[in-house]
């Protein structure tokens, strides 16, 4: 038994409902989302723009060697990025160049960059107003030195400097820019979708020829920070459906200790490990800090053992 309490707020409408179990057919193949005990959705009148959702799984390395109008080394040798970008072209541009600026300051050279194919029919007339443009860049070490995990740092610090650099600019499109993924093994298709659209929305999905080992689904259920694109679940590092409402305190806490964040490993380029000025919210935060203190903690591992 259900009761639905709907309400008009700001062109969204706002739905609670209390159910024992609610089942989710995400797309043809049965896939199902379960839910238990009290859930909020967040949809526009239509029912297309949801709180987000999205999907993590394998680089399907075979598939992109196959859809790539350039050659792609061997797998877990490169990096590959999904990139959130803005609407109005000089303003993309600007951005790209800066994340390619910064790059080449980590020795990373570019590979590629791919147009994602999307269907905009799928989307929501209110997620459709703040759609950016999607891209994926392909980056490998260009010293052939690189460890797998050494580039996957070198990527993580090229990704915090390019956003610092581009949210601290006066671009009025400058939190556009986003990576939902930046990793030699995962890639995550995520939106300002309904968790059935994600399939319909990311044409590549469709295709046969994407194999994984993995598929990790989630929906975000919004109830503090305003729904955006950048903030649909799954993150790069975690997906988390609870409140955490005790973060600001620590982000400025971060923020005043980002100078002195610096070790045999990292160096001195980890200047923005955390506060990078975007879109943030306190599942946000936790990803962002666990990923740091991750590697943070195997640099040392790192380190330790050939010393």
């Amino acid at each position: 038994m259900a009761f639905i309490l709907s309400a008009i707020i700001d062109n969204l409408t706002a739905t609670i409902v209390l159910i024992t179990i609610l089942q989710k057919v995400v797309n043809e193949r049965d896939t199902r989302l379960w839910f238990a005990g009290l859930i909020i959705v967040a949809a526009n009148a239509g029912g297309k723009t949801g709180d987000g959702a999205g999907i993590l799984i394998d680089i399907p390395h075979d598939f992109l060697k196959e859809v790539c109008s350039f050659t792609l080394p061997a797998p877990k040798t490169y990096a590959l990025g999904m990139v959130f970008l803005p609407q109005k072209l000089n303003q993309r541009t600007r951005c790209v160049a800066i994340f390619e600026e910064e790059l080449s300051r980590q020795n990373l050279s570019i590979i590629g960059w791919r147009d994602v194919p999307t269907n905009v029919d799928v989307v929501g007339k209110i997620a459709n107003q703040t759609l950016p443009n999607i891209k994926q860049v392909f980056v490998e070490d260009a010293t052939g030195t690189l460890t797998e995990d050494q580039l996957n740092t070198k990527s993580f610090i090229a990704r915090k400097r390019a956003e610092h650099r581009v949210f601290s600019s006066k671009m009025s499109q400058n939190q556009y820019f986003y990576l939902p993924s930046f990793s030699t093994r995962t890639v995550i298709y995520k939106g300002l979708l309904m968790p059935e659209d994600i399939e319909g929305f990311y044409m590549d999905l469709k295709d046969p020829r994407v194999v994984t080992r993995l598929a990790l689904v989630h929906q975000r259920f919004s109830t503090n920070t305003f729904p955006t694109w950048d903030l649909a679940q799954p993150f790069r590092f975690m997906c988390h459906n609870g409140e955490i409402n005790t973060y600001r305190g620590n982000v400025i806490r971060m923020k005043a200790r980002e100078e002195l964040f610096a070790n045999e490993f990292f160096g001195e380029e980890m200047k923005f490990c955390i506060s990078d000025g975007g879109n943030f919210d306190g599942t946000y935060f936790a990803q962002e800090s666990m990923k740091v203190s991750t590697m943070f903690i195997l640099s040392k591992v790192i380190v330790s053992m050939f010393m």
